[in-house]
C-alpha cells in the first residue's frame, strides 16, 4: 500500500498520518489530546510515546538510534515472536525471531472513546516466515495511545496443529537514572539469571540496580512498578496473556558493545520491564484458538 492510500484509508486528520523516515520507511505519526507517539511499519516497532501530562517520554529511544531496512535498533517497543531469546534450536536464526524486522501492514484505525488513536497492523505474509515458522498463523498487533499505552498481540492458530511460541513486547521505558530507581512487585518470585548462566534465583524484596541486570521472571501474573524519584513517577506495568516478566538493564561493558545503546550513556535512562513468555511459561497455541499477549503502561506522580 502506498503512502497516500495510507493516509487515504486509515489516517485520521492530524490525529494520525503516515510519512516516509529518511531510510524509506514508513512511519506513523500520532498525536492527540492525550498523547503523542511514533511507529514504525517494519516490526510494528513503536518509536515513542508521550502522554501529554509526563515532562519527558515514557518510551525510550536512543539519540543515536537510526532506522534500516532489515535492522531493529535498540529502543521503542520492539515485538518478539514467535521465539523469545536466541532459537531453541538454530542460533543462526535471528534473535526474538523475525517479526520486529520484517514488515506489517495497516488492518484498522480508529479513535476511542476516550480520546486515544487506536492503530491495529498484521504481520505481512512473507518468504521469510514461512522457511523460519512453517506454521499456519496469524499475527496482530493493536495499539492504543493515550493517556495510557495498551497494547495487545495476538497470535491465532489457522493450521491443523498446535504449535508453542516465544513471545514479549520488548518495552524500553524512560528513567532518571538506573542506580536511583527501583522495581517493586517481582518481591517472592523465581527468576532465571541470564548474567549467571540461567541460574534459577529467588528475589527478596524489590528490586534495585548496581551492574547488568537480565532477568526472567516466571510464573507471575502481577502487575509490577518502576518508582522514579529523579522524576517523580511511578510507571505501573499491568499485563496480561504474560505468565513471565523481563527486566533488562545492560550497563556500561555490554551497552559499549551495542552502539546506540552506549551513546552518551544513554543505558543509563533506560530500563526494560516487560511482559512475556518464555522459559517455563512457553504457551501452546490449539488450532482454531487465538492467544492474546496484553500490557497497559501507565503513570502516577511518585
Amino acid at each position: 500500500m502506498t503512502l497516500q492510500q495510507l493516509n487515504s484509508r486509515f489516517g485520521i486528520g492530524s490525529q494520525l498520518r503516515f510519512v516516509e523516515d529518511a531510510s524509506g520507511l514508513i512511519i506513523a505519526e500520532i498525536e492527540n489530546t492525550k498523547a503523542t507517539a511514533r511507529l514504525c511499519l517494519q516490526g510494528a516497532h513503536l518509536m515513542s510515546w508521550q502522554p501529554r501530562c509526563a515532562s519527558v517520554p515514557m518510551v525510550w529511544w536512543s539519540t543515536a538510534g537510526r532506522l534500516a531496512q532489515g535492522k531493529s535498533p535498540h529502543g521503542g517497543a520492539p515485538v518478539c515472536w514467535p521465539w523469545f531469546g536466541v532459537h531453541a534450536t538454530d542460533s543462526s536464526l535471528p534473535a526474538h525471531g523475525f517479526a520486529r524486522i520484517s514488515p506489517w501492514q495497516v488492518v484498522e484505525s480508529g479513535t476511542e472513546a476516550d480520546g486515544a488513536t487506536r492503530l491495529t497492523l498484521q504481520l505481512m505474509d512473507n518468504p521469510q516466515w514461512h522457511a523460519q515458522w512453517p506454521r499456519g498463523s496469524v499475527l496482530k498487533l493493536t495499539m492504543m495511545i493515550g493517556d495510557t499505552l495498551k497494547m495487545q498481540l495476538a497470535t491465532s492458530n489457522t493450521g491443523k496443529e498446535a504449535f508453542v511460541i516465544g513471545e514479549a513486547l520488548h518495552t524500553y521505558l524512560q528513567i532518571s537514572d538506573i542506580e536511583k530507581i527501583k522495581v517493586t512487585g517481582l518481591a517472592n518470585t523465581e527468576y532465571l539469571d541470564k548474567v549467571e548462566q540461567f541460574a534459577r534465583k529467588h528475589q527478596s524484596g524489590d528490586l534495585t540496580f548496581s551492574g547488568e541486570t537480565d532477568r526472567v521472571y516466571v510464573n507471575t501474573e502481577t502487575a509490577c512498578s518502576i518508582e522514579d524519584p529523579g522524576l517523580k513517577r511511578r510507571i505501573l506495568i499491568s499485563k496480561s496473556g504474560s505468565q513471565s516478566t523481563v527486566v533488562w538493564t545492560p550497563w556500561a561493558d555490554k551497552a559499549a558493545q551495542m552502539g546506540d545503546l552506549g551513546a552518551n550513556e544513554g543505558w543509563r535512562t533506560m530500563l526494560c520491564v516487560e511482559p512475556v513468555n518464555a522459559a517455563d511459561n512457553l504457551v501452546t497455541v490449539a488450532p482454531g484458538e487465538t492467544h492474546v499477549l496484553g500490557v497497559e503502561y501507565s503513570s502516577s506522580t511518585l
